[in-house]
């Protein structure tokens, strides 16, 4: 039980962040579009990085510097143009509340956009693979699957409660005004994370 509570409370101080991931989760719990797909794919993406971190493939990930870099500098490409991208919506506000009432929503594009930024970016494989697999080790033979296990419920409260609860929001968002500050807000953070990604090291 203290093993499963370690990996909960480890696994939901990593996942809760502003990040490209849980902003675009957000965005679409917002929007109510494809809500669970996006839900699914990033608590299921979640499940395969803790348990590969747990099981000790996160060692080998950590020495093939060549595939941390390339998935670095495709999701740098992607970030970029998903931040841009935002900032010409901002441009246009009303279509940015059209486009939150559901009325352009494309449910391929949704998926192909939520798992290039979950699988895109480094430091998913550094936190949660090796991270969280490190920790989990710590634990012994018998605990590290009852961390894993405490992380995987984090994941799976977190992306739920983000994908489902933004609709309570959804009031204070609806006019064009306000999604062209979300869009903006988006617009920096996909930015930050590109520049930071391009600018940062990779331990």
């Amino acid at each position: 039980m203290n093993a499963s509570l370690d990996g909960f409370l480890t696994g939901l101080s990593l996942i809760v962040a502003i990040g490209a991931q849980n902003a675009y989760v957000l965005k679409q719990g917002l929007r109510r579009a494809y809500v669970g797909p996006v839900v699914t794919i990033c608590t299921l993406s979640d499940y395969v990085l803790i348990i590969a971190g747990v099981s000790g493939i996160g060692l080998i990930v950590q020495h093939a510097g060549w595939t941390l870099q390339a998935v670095r500098w495709f999701g740098v490409a992607f970030l970029a143009w998903y931040g841009l991208s935002s900032v010409w919506r901002a441009r246009r506000p009303a279509s940015s509340l059209s486009a939150a009432r559901g009325e352009t929503s494309n449910k391929p594009a949704v998926i192909r956009s939520v798992v290039a930024l979950t699988w895109l970016n480094p430091h998913v494989y550094l936190d949660t693979m090796i991270l969280l697999g490190s920790i989990a080790n710590t634990q012994g033979a018998s605990g590290r699957w009852g961390f894993a296990v405490g992380a995987c419920v984090a994941s799976t409260l977190w992306f739920t409660g983000l994908g489902y609860g933004a609709r309570f929001a959804a009031g204070l968002l609806a006019t064009p005004r306000a999604w062209q500050v979300l869009d903006l807000l988006i617009a920096a953070t996909m930015l930050g994370i590109a520049v930071k990604l391009a600018t940062t090291p990779l331990a």
